[in-house]
C-alpha cells in the first residue's frame, strides 16, 4: 500500500485509456476515474483494471471535474494526470521515494515532456514543471478553465516547490489538425469563462497581445530551438491568444449566451464547485 490515488478525469478516450492506466496502475492503490458520459468503450476498457474506480458526472468544467474526481479518493495522497498522459518509469520511482521521505511536505511537482510534431517539445514555454502529487486534503484545482493548475493551501501560485525528478509524458495532439481542433474548443472555454467574470475585449487586444505571444514563445522561451515544430506552436499560440479575445469581444459585443462549441452545461470558470 502506498496510499496513493490516482485520478483521471475522461471523456471518449478509448485510444488513450489503457496507456494511462498502466502507467499509474502498479503503484497506485486506486485509479479514480470520472467520465463524462462516454460514447465509446473507455468504461470498457478501464474496466478490465482491478484498480479501477470509474464514475461518471456531466462535465461542467476542467476545474469543476478534477476537484470531484479528488473527493472521490480514497488515499492520503493524490497523482493527478489526464488520459492523454503517462508517468515515465523515472518519475513513478521518484513519487514513490517523494513521499516516504518527506512526510511533512504538501506535495511535488512534475515536469511534463509533450511530443508534438514528430518531437519532444523543449522550449516555447511547453516544458515546465507543475504540481501533480499532493496530499488530498492540502490542495485543489484552481485557474482559468481550461488552463486549470494544482494549488497548495496557503499558497497564491504554483510557481515554487520541490521538483521531482522524470517526466511525464504527454501527448496532446494527434497532428495539427487536432491542434487547430483543440484551440477552438479551448479558446472558446476561456472567452466565456472571462465573459462570466464581467471581462472585456477590445480591437487592441486582438492587436497586439496575439503578436506579444509569439514573441515571447519563439524568442523569449527559445522555440526556435525546436524547428519547425517550435515554430509551428508559437504561430498557434498566437493564434490562440487572438481567438481568445476575439470571441470575448463577439461576446459582448452580439449578446451572446455563450460559444456555439460550448455545451448548456458548461459553467462558469469562477465557481469551481
Amino acid at each position: 500500500m502506498t496510499g496513493i490515488s490516482a485520478t483521471i478525469i475522461t471523456f471518449n478516450e478509448a485510444h488513450n485509456i489503457a496507456d494511462c492506466i498502466r502507467s499509474v496502475c502498479d503503484w497506485c492503490d486506486e485509479v479514480i476515474i470520472l467520465d463524462s458520459f462516454s460514447t465509446d468503450q473507455t468504461k470498457e476498457i478501464a474496466a478490465t483494471f482491478p484498480k479501477v474506480q470509474f464514475h461518471t458526472h456531466a462535465f461542467d468544467g476542467h476545474i469543476q471535474q478534477k476537484n470531484r474526481a479528488i473527493g472521490l479518493a480514497k488515499g492520503p495522497w493524490i497523482f493527478a494526470l489526464d488520459a492523454d498522459e503517462r508517468v515515465s518509469p523515472e518519475l513513478s520511482q521518484e513519487i514513490l521515494r517523494f513521499i516516504q521521505s518527506n512526510p511533512d511536505q504538501a506535495g511535488a511537482r512534475v515536469k511534463r515532456l509533450t511530443w508534438h510534431l514528430g518531437r519532444f517539445i523543449r522550449h516555447g514555454g511547453w516544458y515546465n514543471a507543475r504540481y501533480r502529487l499532493f496530499k488530498k486534503n492540502s490542495a485543489r484545482w484552481a485557474g482559468e478553465n481550461p488552463h486549470d493548475f494544482i494549488l497548495l493551501e496557503g499558497k497564491s501560485r504554483p510557481t515554487s516547490g520541490p521538483v521531482l525528478k522524470g517526466d511525464l509524458i504527454h501527448y496532446s495532439f494527434r497532428d495539427l489538425s487536432h491542434q487547430v481542433d483543440t484551440i477552438n474548443k479551448f479558446s472558446s472555454i476561456v472567452a466565456f469563462a472571462r465573459f462570466q467574470k464581467k471581462k472585456s475585449a477590445s480591437i487592441l487586444n486582438m492587436l497586439v497581445k496575439p503578436f506579444g505571444k509569439f514573441i515571447e514563445c519563439y524568442f523569449f522561451k527559445s522555440g526556435w530551438l525546436d524547428g519547425f515544430a517550435g515554430f509551428v506552436i508559437a504561430v498557434s499560440s498566437a493564434y490562440s491568444t487572438f481567438l481568445k479575445f476575439a470571441k470575448l469581444y463577439e461576446l459582448q459585443e452580439l449578446k451572446l449566451h455563450r460559444p456555439s462549441n460550448l455545451g448548456k452545461d458548461y459553467a462558469d470558470a469562477s465557481n469551481p464547485l
